[in-house]
């Protein structure tokens, strides 16, 4: 069964009320690894995988850039096959998170990277999806550039400290 449910991105800030409008979901947390642990009992998540890293797209000194063991772990959440929502976010809900709803929806749907692109600027002209985190999932889903390049066709979001929420569709075909 493949799930009919969207996937929902939303900030840390905005999480709270996005999960109050959900029965149930599986959420995937990106925080930074400083980042203040939270109490996520309070959710009605059914799953709940929580990853490290900083929000940066080159190597830096000191800090921990995402790494395919990273993006891997994404994808492999990604296809846990369930029917319920997959709630996904960030500090901002701009890049990390969106970079983790495309690439999952990239999985699902291989030939449909430019319409899932698209689509993420349609619904929030905000997202600035973390290159190097679609890089890596596009090198580990052999799609040969086609998730960067339809990334970088969409352009960089409109400046925001924090991205509004939305949902992004896990199912580009009808069949």
């Amino acid at each position: 069964m493949t799930s009919q449910h969207p996937i929902y991105v939303t900030s840390l800030g905005g999480l709270p009320n996005v999960a109050a409008r959900l029965d149930g979901f599986d959420l995937l947390t990106l925080l930074s690894p400083s980042a203040e642990l939270h109490d996520w009992t309070t959710l009605a998540h059914q799953r709940h995988l929580r990853l490290t890293f900083h929000d940066i797209v080159v190597a830096t000194p000191g800090l921990t850039a995402p790494d395919g063991n990273t993006v891997q772990a994404i994808l492999d959440f990604g296809r846990h096959e369930r029917d319920c929502p997959m709630l996904v976010h960030c500090w901002a809900g701009i890049s990390r998170s969106s970079a983790a709803a495309y690439v999952i929806a990239c999985d699902r749907n291989p030939g449909f990277e430019q319409a899932i692109a698209s689509e993420l600027r349609t619904r929030s002209a905000e997202v600035t999806p973390n290159i190097l985190m679609v890089q890596l999932a596009d090198d580990l889903l052999g799609r040969n550039g086609a998730m960067v390049d339809a990334i970088r066709r969409i352009g960089r979001g409109a400046e925001a400290f924090e991205g509004a929420p939305y949902q992004l569709p896990l199912r580009w075909r009808l069949s």
